[in-house]
């Protein structure tokens, strides 16, 4: 008995049905059993043509459409500044790639890209590669290919860390040009030694018992700054500033507001150009790590997980102390 015919999407294949938003696979025996694929047609055709035991049209593994699957299920076991970075990098990745089936890939094609991309943003290159190698893992583990890796053996640039050290005076020259929420995030950040993005999400709520509780944004790292001394003051400062509304943000103008990632660069460039110096914000926490004298209290207060870590974004910034031969 022949089924029924289609009255829309001319183009799908037999037992292949939409509802809604979500395509099924429909068996050809009765009862009809409606087994649910995906709410991704490429997808849903992938898995589709398994159950058929046919072989899958070429557009279904294509690299944007793992792409497209890898945001769906992978992005959202990442951090918020992780997700916008590769926002960014797939913007490249997609422009050049998107259009490949994912197992036609090859080292050539990553070795190209490597050396075009590279002649803008070395760095940048670096990490979409990393990315891509994630994503073609990825697409490994779910099916769409058995190809090697086409990352591997492809060599990526060499990077040289940031040896950047601050010292007091660049530090204060800065302040004294700064916008009061400027001068409350460098000394928040100074004291704690936390990243500008964990800086900014400080809460009031996030004091208590006597400490000031950081959940970091790119490790996941816990860890409670004790609010005493220079800290305790300046939290202290923060709180007594008159405003016409208070935010849950220790960190906020006039108005109550929260100061934003962009705010903070644009302000922290203004008086940067103003003091006449060149560090970035960024390098508050290493000046932290370095001004404390102790590696152990280093480590625990950026929350590395080893020594070694710690030592090693020291000892770029100020050297090391050796003995004179006599």
């Amino acid at each position: 008995m022949m089924g029924r015919r289609r009255q829309s999407n001319f183009d799908d294949p037999p037992r292949f049905h939409r509802k809604g938003n979500t395509w099924y696979h429909v068996s050809g025996t009765t009862p009809r059993i409606w087994t649910k694929l995906s709410n991704d047609r490429a997808e849903a055709l992938r898995q589709w043509a398994m159950r058929e035991g046919v072989r899958e049209d070429d557009s279904t593994r294509l690299f944007s459409v793992v792409v497209r699957r890898y945001i769906r299920e992978v992005y959202p076991l990442k951090s918020v500044r992780t997700r916008k970075d590769n926002d960014k990098e797939l913007v490249h990745l997609l422009r050049v790639f998107g259009h490949m089936p994912i197992d036609l890939i090859a080292p050539m094609h990553v070795r190209e890209y490597m050396d075009i991309r590279g002649q803008a943003a070395k760095v940048r290159a670096n990490r979409e590669k990393a990315l891509f190698s994630h994503i073609f893992n990825k697409a490994r583990e779910w099916g769409y290919t058995t190809a090697t890796n086409p990352c591997q053996g492809v060599k990526g640039f060499k990077e040289t860390g940031r040896d950047r050290y601050v010292t007091d005076d660049e530090f204060e020259r800065v302040k004294a040009h700064a916008h009061f929420t400027v001068v409350d995030a460098m000394d928040l950040a100074l004291l704690t030694g936390q990243r500008p993005a964990d800086v900014l999400k400080f809460k009031r709520t996030d004091i208590r018992d006597g400490a000031l509780w950081i959940v970091q944004n790119k490790t996941g790292a816990r860890l409670g700054v004790e609010i005493t001394g220079e800290l305790a003051a300046v939290i202290d400062r923060i709180n007594a500033r008159p405003r016409q509304a208070i935010s849950a943000y220790l960190i906020q103008d006039e108005k109550g507001q929260p100061l934003s990632v962009f705010a903070l660069r644009s302000r922290f460039d203004k008086a940067r150009e103003a003091a006449k110096v060149s560090f970035q914000f960024r390098d508050i926490r290493a000046k932290a790590a370095t001004d404390t004298g102790d590696l152990a209290h280093s480590q625990k207060l950026l929350a590395h997980r080893n020594r070694e870590m710690t030592e090693h974004y020291v000892r770029r910034r100020m050297g090391e102390v050796v003995r004179p031969l006599r």
